[in-house]
């Protein structure tokens, strides 16, 4: 075999591992959901994630907490996936219709009860601690716990990202939310008037600070989503922002 050929061959073999690779990832993958029983049909606010309000925060009634597997510490916030309850001929709806969640707090697990009875959330399993309302457009609200088939999916937001203020003059923290596409923010730079790009540091959730007194900057940040794909935003909050404020900057196309 020549030098040309060879290089097509590992062309073709490159091309077929990642085809295969991206079909996986789209496939369909089994876990179980319960949900939580809460009067406005949410998820608790001041999730692991630290969206607070989920509605301010755009995701609204369909979110979910998810296991250690799942959860990642932390860096699937805002993640979306989509879940149908499958295999349960009593407690899933007909047709197994699905729901788009976000990622929006943390299942912990505990050890103090089984793993098939009431410790739903114990490593290694894979677990959906669905809202309420989200819950009963896939299966039977008396159900205790159903079996779900889940896959990741691109996040649909309306505008841009926003980047909430908070902290201190010596302790800069921003919360990034309504975050398009894989939704799941890895990296964050942020840039005032009088600095250049400086990387931020997770400090929980999709919470990231620096330890820099950009007060009375304009600022700007630049986002890293898991795809490896960058989004810079410019100044987008003036010289005059306030802790407390919220910005919207650009979005991932």
């Amino acid at each position: 075999m020549g030098a040309l050929q060879l290089h097509v061959f590992y062309l073709i073999l490159l091309l077929t591992i990642s085809s295969q690779v991206i079909s996986k990832q789209g496939e369909w993958k089994s876990a179980t959901a319960t949900y939580t029983k809460q009067a406005d049909a949410s998820i608790i606010t001041e999730g692991a994630c630290g969206y607070g309000d989920l509605y301010k925060a755009s995701y609204g009634k369909y979110s979910a907490g998810l296991s250690t597997m799942l959860f990642n510490k932390g860096s699937t916030c805002g993640a979306c996936f989509e879940v149908r309850c499958v295999d349960h001929i009593l407690w899933c709806l007909q047709g197994s219709p699905s729901v788009i969640l976000t990622t929006t707090d943390f299942c912990p697990p505990n050890y103090g009860l089984s793993s098939d009875y009431g410790g739903w959330c114990n490593f290694p399993k894979e677990h959906f601690e669905m809202s309420e309302a989200a819950f009963v457009e896939i299966a039977e609200k008396r159900a205790e716990i159903v079996p779900v088939q889940y896959k990741r999916v691109k996040c649909e937001r309306r505008g841009g990202m926003r980047f909430s203020m908070s902290g201190s003059a010596h302790f800069f923290q921003v919360l990034i939310t309504n975050v398009g596409l894989d939704g799941e923010v890895v990296g964050v730079k942020v840039k005032g008037s009088k600095t250049g790009w400086m990387p931020m540091a997770r400090n929980w959730g999709q919470n990231w600070h620096s330890n820099i007194n950009l007060v009375g900057q304009p600022l700007s940040f630049e986002v890293t989503a898991s795809t490896g794909r960058t989004v810079a935003s410019y100044s987008v909050a003036p010289a005059n922002w306030q802790f407390g404020q919220t910005f919207e900057g650009k979005q991932f196309k």
